[in-house]
């Protein structure tokens, strides 16, 4: 998960919050100073976590709780909405509405922006838009190759001059085609630093090309720096947003996203980690909720509409939370997991998973193990996945030696899924979700499969 350490911390001082009997001054001030650290040790600016946790300290201990709500949610709703306003409060949201709407990225070297330029490309294409790539980095030598590259990936077109020098020249040769697309996104060049040279070039491109947004790409791991970097692009070229990346990899990235918060480009998108897929539209509220372990069941039911077509995803959610599903439903749904990102990512995601306290490992553990389930349910038969009780000892036996793992393994599974069902079913409960309801302050994204 992004700032795994931050959010650890975090939930660990909610659930320290969970387990008082009475909410008092002084369980609020050990709130406040978990907190505190928390964000001090994820390069928070010491100013700025002081400002956060003063602000949360006097409502906690002013304001009374809306009525049905008791002074534990309220207090925990509360840290929610604050570190919520603190990362920006509101989603940077890019409207396509214009076509081409073009979106130049700029940015220094090591940024990760010509990645980033692709990463966009495939989150706009799987939207079902007409997307191009466009290389002007005349500066850097592999620059062009890379980008060629990453539009192969992502199966869009590509256009740029491996030889020439100028990038605004390359502008005006291609642009006629621009018209062809909802989104032109355009990778231009970088430098050790914001220097003179660097800014001019982008003043020139940015004439020539008048895109509808201009993007900061900036590196999660130089933390507080963010600012003064995100706060110098902006005066010198007017960017109108930044996209943070490499934040799955470091412990600065709170530093990072605060620090931008703080200037007038707000953070509209977040790399979550190395695969094309793996960036996200920024939403403060959803972040924060993933962070606080209440999950974030918006992104969640995206990604399964992603993975699976909507009615597939509502009936699955309905039957899941039912705690009525068979081995069949559970491997399907396993299948659409895979495309959804890593176990530990989709977790995250689910109200109340993140507060509960795993092993370390545990998530990478569980990834294996439903490989081994993958296995072993494509030796069943159609029955025996619809119908797991007719799975007798003589049954397990035959499965085992189908799959090549042990009836010890099979035996596991059964009972898991047995588990699984009981689990999901409590989860799915009206008093759970209206406990969770509470918790997000009477907040839930629509559509939800119950």
């Amino acid at each position: 998960m992004v700032l795994s350490n931050l959010g650890e911390k975090l939930k660990e001082s909610l659930r320290k919050l969970v387990k008082a009997g009475l909410i008092d001054p002084k369980i609020v001030d050990e709130l406040i100073a978990d907190i505190k650290k928390a964000l001090i040790g994820s390069d928070v600016n010491i100013e700025l976590a002081n400002k956060i946790c003063n602000t949360i300290r006097n409502r906690a201990l002013k304001e009374k709780p809306p009525k049905g709500i008791t002074a534990r949610e309220h207090t925990i709703n509360i840290v929610y909405e604050e570190l919520t306003k603190f990362l920006g409060g509101q989603e940077g949201r890019i409207e396509i509405t214009e076509k081409p709407t073009k979106i130049m990225l700029v940015g220094l070297f090591g940024s990760g922006k010509t990645t980033t330029a692709g990463k966009l490309a495939k989150m706009y294409k799987k939207k079902g838009l007409k997307v191009c790539l466009v290389q002007t980095d005349t500066w850097r030598p592999a620059a062009y190759d890379q980008l060629k590259q990453l539009a192969e990936k992502v199966h869009v077109p590509f256009y740029g001059e491996k030889e020439e020098k100028d990038p605004v020249k390359i502008i005006k040769k291609y642009e006629k085609d621009f018209h062809r697309f909802n989104v032109v996104i355009i990778d231009t060049a970088g430098r050790d630093a914001l220097n003179k040279e660097l800014i001019e070039e982008i003043k020139k491109v940015k004439t020539a090309l008048n895109p509808h947004e201009s993007l900061l790409v900036l590196s999660g791991d130089i933390g507080q720096g963010a600012q003064k970097q995100a706060q110098m692009f902006h005066n010198a070229v007017k960017v109108s947003g930044v996209i943070i990346t490499k934040l799955d990899g470091t412990a600065k990235g709170g530093g990072a996203l605060t620090a931008c918060a703080a200037t007038a480009a707000p953070v509209k998108f977040i790399g979550v980690g190395e695969h094309i897929e793996d960036l996200e539209a920024f939403k403060p509220k959803n972040f924060v909720g993933r962070l606080l372990g209440m999950g974030d069941l918006e992104t969640l039911l995206k990604k399964a509409e992603e993975a699976m077509k909507k009615e597939d995803a509502e009936k699955m959610g309905k039957k899941m939370l039912k705690g009525d599903f068979t081995l069949q439903d559970l491997f399907d749904q396993m299948e659409a997991m895979k495309k959804m990102g890593p176990l530990s990512q989709v977790a995250n995601m689910i109200p109340g998973m993140g507060m509960a306290k795993l092993p370390k490992g545990f998530m990478g553990t569980q990834e294996e193990k439903l490989k081994v389930w993958k296995h072993i349910m494509l030796s069943m038969t159609p029955e025996e996945k619809n119908n797991p009780d007719i799975i007798k000892p003589s049954r397990i036996e035959r499965i085992a030696k189908g799959s090549g793992r042990s009836m010890q393994e099979v035996r596991e599974l059964l009972k898991q899924y047995k588990q699984m069902k009981k689990v999901m079913k409590m989860m799915g409960s009206p008093a759970q979700m209206k406990k969770i309801k509470k918790m997000m302050g009477g907040k839930l994204p629509k559509n939800l499969p119950f």
